[in-house]
């Protein structure tokens, strides 16, 4: 049976599931962020996923990068599988700024999270399913 990272779960709030993969909100209001999981249990990379698998990956990472992109007007989404302190594969789509506290360098490390209200969040994924639709 699928479950979820314990940190992944306190991260972030669910938006919507695809196909293959669960689609969450990080639950940092400094950057708009969508993760993908795939809900397979005991993946930690993508090359573990059938080649099927794989392309509904890039079918369903390929879609959070533009739809989240449009929505936000962002310069640059940055697509990453990093792993290094959660193992349970999940890919990160991080819509990023010229103008962002962090720009250029990466996001992860860099300052403390700023979690979104109730109503923030609500509204945000309200907004993410409209698009994902």
């Amino acid at each position: 049976m699928f479950n979820l990272d314990p940190r992944l779960k306190n991260d972030t709030h669910f938006i919507t599931a695809f196909e293959l993969c669960d689609v969450l909100l990080m639950n940092d209001a400094r950057y708009p962020w969508v993760i993908l999981v795939p809900r397979i249990t005991g993946l930690t990379e993508i090359y573990q996923l059938t080649q099927q698998q794989q392309q509904q990956l890039t079918i369903e990472s390929s879609l959070v990068a533009q739809k989240l992109a449009e929505l936000v007007s962002a310069d640059k989404i940055n697509v990453a599988a990093l792993g290094n302190v959660v193992s349970q594969l999940h890919i990160h789509h991080v819509a990023r700024y010229h103008s962002d506290a962090t720009w250029p360098a990466p996001v992860w490390g860099k300052g403390d999270a700023m979690p979104y209200s109730n109503e923030e969040f609500k509204a945000v994924i309200a907004q993410l399913n409209l698009a994902f639709s």
